[in-house]
């Protein structure tokens, strides 16, 4: 689940750049996520698996694995996940001043998903990275911990 930043935006860190200037820079793992229930209640689910990395050269994958038998076909307006299961690669760009990173998606299990710009806006917080969408009507949030 992942980014359209406007304005001025700060390209991924290059090849020889210190990861330091990019904290998104690694291979993460995922702690939770969040997503709102028919009720409009946030919950918190554990028992996903995933992996999310960021390249010093820009580009990015992600995957992330959902409970057997879980319906994740739709939970919001941009469908993600197929069978259960989500992947998706490209570039991406990142934006330190509005705290976004835009994922351009070059290939993706979900086809509808090539060729589009995903925004998200990141966040810290106890050695863990946070995203969610910059849509509005997107009400997720993934938490990611660094391996």
């Amino acid at each position: 689940m992942l980014a359209l930043a406007v304005g001025a935006t700060a390209s991924a860190a290059p090849e020889h750049q210190a990861p330091a200037a990019n904290p998104l820079v690694g291979s993460w793992h995922i702690a939770w996520m969040e997503n709102q229930d028919a009720q409009g209640k946030i919950v918190r689910r554990t028992d996903r698996q995933g992996q999310l990395i960021y390249t010093p050269g820009g580009h990015m994958s992600v995957q992330v694995m959902y409970p057997e038998g879980e319906a994740q076909e739709r939970e919001g307006p941009v469908q993600y996940a197929q069978g259960g299961y989500e992947a998706s690669w490209g570039r991406y760009d990142l934006d330190l001043k509005r705290h976004t990173v835009t994922h351009h998606v070059e290939g993706a299990m979900v086809h509808a998903l090539v060729g589009r710009d995903l925004p998200r806006f990141y966040s810290f917080a106890d050695g863990r990275l946070t995203l969610r969408s910059t849509n509005p009507d997107e009400h997720w949030a993934v938490t990611w911990q660094k391996d």
